[in-house]
């Protein structure tokens, strides 16, 4: 059996959930996110937790089991504290700069890329070589961090690139010269 299908979610009073059939809406502090799961896994809410069950035994029934339960719960976490992702830039002239919905960062180009910012994420740049990225959906977060690192990945030779604050870069060593 899952162990993480097992798992009891326990949330907040402050924070309300509403399952109609297969739908689930999490309002929290935070705000509110909505996903459909499968009518595969039930849904069961008691006070203050949230289990799942499987209705059967077959394999793909197992697979949802767990991925429903680890879901769910990142929603609760997301609308009662929110996720936060913080990337640092490395490199001679390379900055972010917060323009409106957009963000424009200067990787060592010849010209600026401009990133859209995902609906319901909030970016704040405390210096040109930071940024914060701060969203209630653990997805959307990533995907926009995921974004903004993939303009320049960190270089393996000289460590330049844009990186996640604690991602450690394997160094490699450049070409020696022969005698």
């Amino acid at each position: 059996m899952s162990r993480v299908g097992k798992r009891i979610l326990t949330f907040k009073e402050d924070t309300k959930i509403k399952i109609l059939n297969c739908n689930v809406e999490i309002t929290g502090k935070l705000g509110t996110l909505k996903k459909e799961f499968s009518p595969l896994i039930k849904i069961i809410v008691k006070n203050n937790t949230l289990i799942t069950k499987r209705t059967n035994e077959e394999k793909q029934t197992k697979q949802l089991h767990g991925t429903t339960n680890s879901l769910i719960q990142a929603m609760i976490e997301g609308v009662e504290k929110g996720f936060k992702k913080e990337i640092r830039i490395k490199g001679v002239g390379y900055k972010a700069i917060l323009k409106e919905k957009k963000i424009e960062i200067n990787a060592g180009y010849s010209h600026p890329i401009l990133l859209d910012i995902i609906e319901g994420i909030e970016i704040t740049i405390p210096k040109p070589t930071e940024i914060n990225i701060f969203g209630i959906s653990k997805q959307s977060v990533g995907q926009m961090a995921a974004l903004i690192r993939d303009v320049r990945r960190p270089s393996p030779y000289s460590g330049k690139g844009i990186m996640y604050k604690n991602e450690h870069i394997r160094r490699k060593e450049g070409k020696v010269a022969t005698k």
